[in-house]
This record gives structure tokens, C-alpha cells and sequence, in this order.
């Protein structure tokens, strides 16, 4: 059996790497590594947005939280998509018209500081890169299973796959490769997982009649952990660089609107549809070992006890591809924002200026992009084989993220009185905040790390990232006139040049 599955999970990675080689021929300039040329329809745009989001902690969590928690279980995967749903509702036809590669270039349009946007730019790759690393680790652990390799060997060789195809081809490798782990996900879930579960179970009937009430209360996980979900995935997915990326492929502001709601939507149901699967597992498999302190071995019972064998081969590479899609899309984002506004700004302390992405040699351009996801890509593999606790860092670099960025980015897309100073000194503040209450919890807390995953940290971080942006922007002068009119016309859709003869007719 572990020999079949084993065997259907190889071919699904020998099919990674050969969508590297096709997105390779469709990769001419930076445009078309870094963001797909910008050029992505509904269908493609749908499919790469809801495989970027939907990981394993979506996937394999989400079925777990299920068993643990009932119909309650879907709310981590309903926060995602509900952050999906309004970044493309109220920002992502704005973020699609300014043609920029990243959040920090964003910030130097609408602000025009140096130091909001350099301090964006180094937050946001440090989250890229544990956010990769945790990926990373996830799906290795599915390959020590069906393998039986040590766990650094499976880290290094599920990370050198992503690292492959990833390089080779850029966005455009990893689009085509998330269509495929789309559609394995959909099917993995949708046809196999959820009905054979529920016909193991006995149907809905048969789960009301031999579990509690309490697994069908929607509330069930409790109103303060769906407040957190709300609040750390749905904010949280408002700025992310690796969200952003997938915004900037969509062909037209119509296409990131509504493909991306679509997406949303889809990740919902997905969710509903995790957590009755884990709900099923709860009756069909009610003694899981350790599914009280693990929940994720909740989706490998459910697939190797549950599930014909090559049935449960497929689904195991539904889980791998939902894990893959992340680390891939995370892995290009850390290189995209490395080289575009880290490198110029530590390049800055030596008196030197680089540019890059000038697409004035396409050649270069894609070359110097693959050495960098190249690079990027050896040092996340060598973080999650060397780091025993990536999650503990992810989750510092999550909470500055939010706590200290969100108010500046979307306070910018919001607030036309926002100016440079108070988006600096809300991120100073965020940040300081949030590294301070998490240091004060961590001290008082009895157990390592209590203090790091606690939810206090980004809830202060995110008042007083507000009030200072506040305070800050109304007591200073507001952003310079010109920074402000180059703004509107990249917003509008327009370059400046199309801005000055428009000027010059009227």
C-alpha cells in the first residue's frame, strides 16, 4: 500500500519539475518571471490565488481541527478566505493598476519615505522566508511516511523540487504548477476525501446520531480563537508580499476583483468541506493516536485507513501540493523583495546604487532573478533542516507583520492625509509594541514559546501601530503635492507620461 501511494506521490513531483521546464519557455524579462507578465486570465489567476492560500495548514489543519472541534473547525480556513475576498474586493484592482513588483515599492510610491519603506522591506522578507522554511518542513514530514527517509532528507529533497522549478521558470513555472495543485486539491477533497469519509461514518445521519451536539455548535472552537483567525489571516493576508505577487499577474483590474473573490469563495467551502471530513474521521476513527496533541495526523489516518490505496496516494499529493504552493509562491516572493528592496537599500550604506528590474537587458534581468531564488531557496531549505522550531520565528515574523505594517500599507490605500513620518513612526511603534508584550508574556509565561504564540502581542501592536499613524500624520505636514498627484495617476491607471499629456490637452 505505502509503496502505490509512495509511487503516485513521485509522479505528481516528476510533473513539478516538468512545468519548470514549460514555464521556462514563456519567460522572457523580469515582468513575466517575477509576476507572470502580468498577463494572467480568470481561469489561471483563480486557480494560482487559491493554491497560494490554501497550504497545509488549511488542507491538513483544517481536517484536523474538524475532528478536534466539529463544524467549528472551518473558521481558520473562512478567515483565509475571507481575507482573500476583500483584499480583491477593495484593494487588488488598485494594487493591479500601480505595476509595481512589491508592498515596499507601493509604500515608496505613496509616501515617498525612505525609511517606511526600507523597514517594510526587510520585515517582509524575513516573514517570506519562515513562512517558506515552515512550508517546507510541513511537507516533509508526509514524505518521512511514505518513504521512510530520515527528516533532513526529505527536506532537502522536497526543497530542492520547489527550488527547481521554481527557479527555472519563475511565476510562470509556479502558476502552471499550481493549476495542477488545484486541481489535485479539489479533487483530493471535494470527490474523494469527503465522500468516502462521510459513507465510512454513515452519512450526516449517522454522525448526528453518534457524536455530540457540541460538534455541530458553529461556535464551538470559541469566540476568541475565531476573533484571532479574523484577525491574524484575514489582515494578515491584506498585505502579504506573496498575496500581492499573485495580484500583480492578473491580467486586468477586472480579473483581480473578481477572480480573486472567486478564489475566496472557494476557499470557504473548502473549508466547510475540511472540517465535515474531520468530523467524519471523528466517528469512522475515534481512538487517532495522538490526534489530541497532533492534529495533523488526523488527514493521514483519514487517507491511509479510510481510503482505497490509490485513492489514498492522490490525496496524500493533495496534501504535499497544498503545502508546495505555498513554499513555492513564499519563496519567490522572498527573492522578488531581496533583490528589489533590500539589495538597493543595504547597497545604499556603501555608497553604491543598484538598479534592478530595468528590463533594459530582459536577459540579465532573468538571470540575476533566478540566482536569487536560487539562493533564497538553498538558505529556507538549510533554515527548516537546521532550525528545530521555524514556527516559534514565523510567528515572531507574522506578528510584526501585521502589528507593526498593516495600519501604514492599508492606512496609505485608505487615508490621503497618511503621510511618510506617520507611517514610519506607526511601524516603529507596531513593531516595538509587539516585541515588547510578546518579551513580557514570554517572561511571565511557565512553558518556552507560550509568550511567542500568544494573541496579546499583535492586538497591541495594531493600536498603537494606529494611534501613532494617527497622531503622527495629523500633527506633521501632509505628503508633498507631486508625490501625491504621481500617486493618483499610477492608481488611475496611468503613467506619468500619459498623466502629462492629458495635462498638456486640457
Amino acid at each position: 500500500m505505502e509503496f502505490i501511494n509512495g509511487t503516485i506521490v513521485a509522479v505528481y513531483l516528476a510533473a513539478m519539475l516538468a512545468f519548470g521546464w514549460w514555464g521556462k519557455s514563456r519567460t522572457k524579462n523580469s515582468s513575466d518571471y517575477l509576476v507572470a507578465g502580468r498577463r494572467l486570465g480568470p481561469v489561471l489567476y483563480t486557480g494560482t490565488m487559491a493554491a497560494v492560500v490554501l497550504g497545509g495548514a488549511s488542507t491538513v489543519g483544517g481536517v484536523g481541527l474538524g475532528y478536534k472541534w466539529g463544524i467549528s473547525g472551518m473558521w481558520l480556513v473562512a478567515a483565509i478566505g475571507a481575507g482573500v475576498i476583500l483584499l480583491s474586493l477593495a484593494f487588488a484592482p488598485t494594487l493591479q493598476k500601480l505595476k509595481v513588483f512589491t508592498v515596499s515599492q507601493m509604500l515608496s510610491l505613496r509616501y515617498s519615505s525612505k525609511s517606511a519603506t526600507n523597514t517594510s522591506g526587510i520585515v517582509m522578507l524575513a516573514y517570506t522566508l519562515m513562512l517558506c522554511a515552515t512550508s517546507t518542513s510541513a511537507y516533509a514530514t508526509i514524505f518521512v511516511v511514505l518513504f521512510d527517509w530520515e527528516k533532513w532528507v526529505a527536506i532537502a529533497v522536497g526543497g530542492a523540487i520547489v527550488v527547481v522549478y521554481s527557479t527555472i521558470g519563475g511565476m510562470w513555472s509556479i502558476t502552471l504548477a499550481d493549476q495542477v495543485q488545484f486541481v489535485i486539491k479539489t479533487i483530493g477533497i471535494f470527490a474523494l476525501m469527503l465522500p468516502f469519509s462521510l459513507n465510512a461514518a454513515g452519512g450526516m445521519d449517522g454522525i448526528r446520531e453518534r457524536i455530540g451536539a457540541e460538534f455541530f455548535d458553529i461556535t464551538g472552537i470559541g469566540l476568541q480563537s475565531i476573533i484571532t483567525y479574523f484577525v491574524v489571516y484575514t489582515l494578515g493576508l491584506l498585505i502579504g508580499q506573496d498575496i500581492w505577487q499573485r495580484v500583480f499577474t492578473a491580467k486586468t483590474p477586472k480579473v483581480a476583483r473578481w477572480g480573486g473573490t472567486t478564489a475566496g469563495i472557494y476557499c470557504i467551502i473548502y473549508g466547510i468541506a475540511g472540517a465535515l471530513i474531520g468530523m467524519a474521521a471523528r466517528v469512522a476513527l475515534p481512538d487517532i493516536t495522538g490526534a489530541d496533541t497532533n492534529k495533523d495526523v488526523v488527514y493521514a489516518e483519514v487517507a491511509t485507513q479510510l481510503l482505497p490505496v490509490a485513492v489514498g496516494g492522490l490525496v496524500m499529493a493533495a496534501a504535499v501540493a497544498a503545502m508546495m504552493s505555498t513554499a513555492s509562491g513564499a519563496l519567490i516572493a522572498a527573492a522578488t523583495v531581496a533583490r528589489t528592496d533590500v539589495t538597493p537599500f543595504v547597497a545604499g550604506w556603501f555608497g553604491r546604487t543598484i538598479e534592478v528590474n530595468s528590463n533594459e537587458n530582459p536577459e540579465h534581468d532573468v538571470r540575476a532573478n533566478r540566482i536569487w531564488v536560487l539562493a533564497l531557496g538553498v538558505v529556507t531549505v538549510s533554515l527548516a533542516i537546521l532550525v528545530d522550531d521555524v514556527v516559534a520565528a514565523l510567528t515572531i515574523a507574522y506578528d510584526i507583520l501585521v502589528g507593526g505594517l498593516l495600519v501604514a500599507i492599508i492606512g496609505g490605500l485608505l487615508w490621503k492625509r497618511g503621510n511618510g513620518l506617520g507611517a514610519t513612526a506607526s511601524m516603529a511603534a507596531g513593531t516595538l509594541v509587539t516585541l515588547g508584550t510578546m518579551i513580557v508574556l514570554e517572561i511571565q509565561a511557565e512553558n518556552k514559546f507560550d509568550g511567542v504564540y500568544a494573541n496579546e502581542p499583535i492586538y497591541f501592536g495594531l493600536i498603537a501601530s494606529a494611534l501613532t499613524f494617527i497622531v503622527v500624520s495629523l500633527a506633521s505636514k501632509p505628503t508633498d503635492s507631486e508625490v501625491l498627484a504621481h500617486w493618483n495617476l499610477r492608481v488611475s491607471g496611468k503613467s506619468q507620461e500619459e498623466g502629462v499629456m492629458a495635462e498638456t490637452r486640457n
